[in-house]
This record gives C-alpha cells, sequence and structure tokens, in this order.
C-alpha cells in the first residue's frame, strides 16, 4: 500500500480515499449526462414550438413565427399548451378556436394567426380574453391551472412582441 491509500504494485484502493474518488467520478458522470438530457430537452422543446405554430399559423409571416418562438423560449411554454414530449397539457383557447373552425366546415383552412402580423394580434387577444373570461365554469386540477397560467404568460409575451413589430 502506498501513500495516502494510494494502491501499488496491482493493490486495490480501500478506505477513504477510495470512496472519495468513486463519488466524484459518479457525480462527475451525473452531471454530464442531466448536461446532455437537459440539452436534448431543449431541441425538443423548440421542435415542438414549431409544431405548434405550425398548426395555428401556417401563412403567417416569418416575423410572426420569429415572436412566436420567442416567447416560446421566454416563457418555456407555447399557446398550444404542447410539451416537450409532445403530449398535451390541456386543451389551449388557440386550440379552441381551431376546433371551432373545424367544427364549422373549415377543414382546409384551419389557420387562426392568419397571414399578417394584425391579425396575429387580433386572434392573440381573443386567445387571452377568452382564456381570462371563461364561459362557463368548470373544475380544473392544479396541473390545469398551473398550465393556463403558464399559457397566460405566454398570450401576453407573444402579443407584446407583436405589438413591436
Amino acid at each position: 500500500m502506498g501513500i495516502n491509500g494510494i494502491g501499488t504494485a496491482g493493490y486495490p484502493l480501500t478506505g477513504y480515499t477510495a470512496r472519495k474518488i468513486g463519488r466524484s467520478a459518479e457525480s462527475g458522470a451525473v452531471g454530464f449526462m442531466e448536461t446532455v438530457e437537459e440539452k436534448a430537452a431543449q431541441g425538443k422543446a423548440a421542435d415542438q414550438d414549431e409544431k405548434a405554430f405550425e398548426m395555428v399559423g401556417p401563412n403567417a409571416p416569418q416575423e410572426v413565427k420569429d415572436a412566436w418562438m420567442e416567447a416560446a423560449k421566454e416563457v418555456n411554454a407555447n399557446g398550444m399548451g404542447i410539451r416537450g414530449n409532445g403530449m398535451m397539457s390541456h386543451i389551449s383557447q388557440m386550440m379552441v378556436q381551431r376546433l371551432n373552425k373545424q367544427f364549422k366546415g373549415e377543414t382546409e383552412n384551419i389557420d387562426i394567426l392568419g397571414n399578417t402580423v394584425k391579425s396575429a394580434i387580433q386572434a392573440t387577444k381573443k386567445a387571452l380574453y377568452d382564456l381570462e373570461r371563461p364561459i362557463v365554469y368548470m373544475p380544473r386540477s392544479i396541473e390545469v391551472q398551473q398550465a393556463c397560467i403558464k399559457e397566460g404568460e405566454f398570450y401576453r409575451a407573444f402579443l407584446e412582441k407583436l405589438e413591436k413589430l
């Protein structure tokens, strides 16, 4: 056995130093893996934000899309309630607008944001108004209430960015 528990001639490390080395190696690996998972999740979230935008604004100008993506990144949510894993947290107001168009027979063009900044502002204001003033009271779980709060934050951030254009 060498100095400070460092093994020599093939003897295994024992005692305090061996445990310390093992813990630091484990914590380094965990930190690295967490970083990799976080980066992958960010990429997935950006993809979901883009998919959400395409559901409501396929004909919107690029500046509206840029505002949507900035707001989604800033708030860590998008206007459709689509999470990084692709699942919906709840039925968002933009989704309600989209479904209303489908119920009225508009299956070809389910574009909510329109093709101008002004039309995107109108649609976002309507979604925010409807979110803050529901027609009927429905009890909601804590998770849905939190998702609705995030949805409102997204609409406000998106609206702020649109109004600056």
